[in-house]
């Protein structure tokens, strides 16, 4: 079974979290993560992206969100909100909404920011409204996660989160690579209950 592992990266940061989700998901037996991204959006809205992009992962479409048995949902915070290539992407899925294809699915959500106060949480937040409107189970990250409360950058109960620092310099510490590993595990392990309770 797949877990999507599907975010959005400007300068790499939360690219790096998706990966280690990915790690996290593939500790679980018999899950795999697949890694997508969307593409950038522009203002001026004539130009077109080319279908794959140069570097990273192959862009999302909506084949891998029916097709997966759980999703991991990433964005850089913008404003303490989602990016906008990100929210552009949902905003797209009002087909999946109708059939309800995601109802019932596991997902979480993860971001980086520059500042310690910058809205991880409630970027965090406004990526989880649109996958609860989709009918998708949130998982989180529990307490029991002894990281979560030795924290002194990214990481909290909503998702895994990354403090990048006002220069993108600051590298992904012990305790944020532990609960994004975490927070991959979790997901996995709830989407292989779920299909094996069905």
């Amino acid at each position: 079974m797949d877990i999507l592992v599907l975010y959005y990266s400007r300068t790499g940061h939360t690219a790096k979290l998706a990966r280690l989700i990915a790690r996290g998901v593939e500790e679980v037996p018999g899950m795999y993560a697949r890694l997508r991204q969307v593409p950038p959006v522009a203002p001026v809205t004539e130009l077109a992206q080319p279908p794959e992009p140069e570097a990273g992962a192959p862009y999302a479409s909506h084949a891998d969100l029916i097709d997966c048995a759980g999703l991991a949902l990433g964005s850089p915070t913008r404003f303490g909100n989602m990016a906008a290539p990100l929210k552009h992407f949902l905003d797209g899925t009002g087909d999946l909404w109708a059939s309800g294809a995601l109802a019932g699915k596991p997902a979480a959500v993860f971001t980086s920011t520059a500042s310690l106060h910058g809205g991880q949480e409630s970027t965090l937040l406004s990526m989880a409204l649109p996958l609860l409107h989709q009918g998708m189970l949130l998982v989180g990250l529990p307490y029991t996660e002894p990281a979560l409360t030795l924290t002194r950058g990214g990481g909290t109960p909503y998702g895994a989160s990354h403090l990048a620092g006002a220069d993108g310099e600051r590298a992904i510490d012990e305790h944020e690579h532990a609960l994004a590993r975490a927070l991959g595990r979790r997901l996995a392990d709830v989407a292989r209950r779920l299909a094996t309770s069905a």
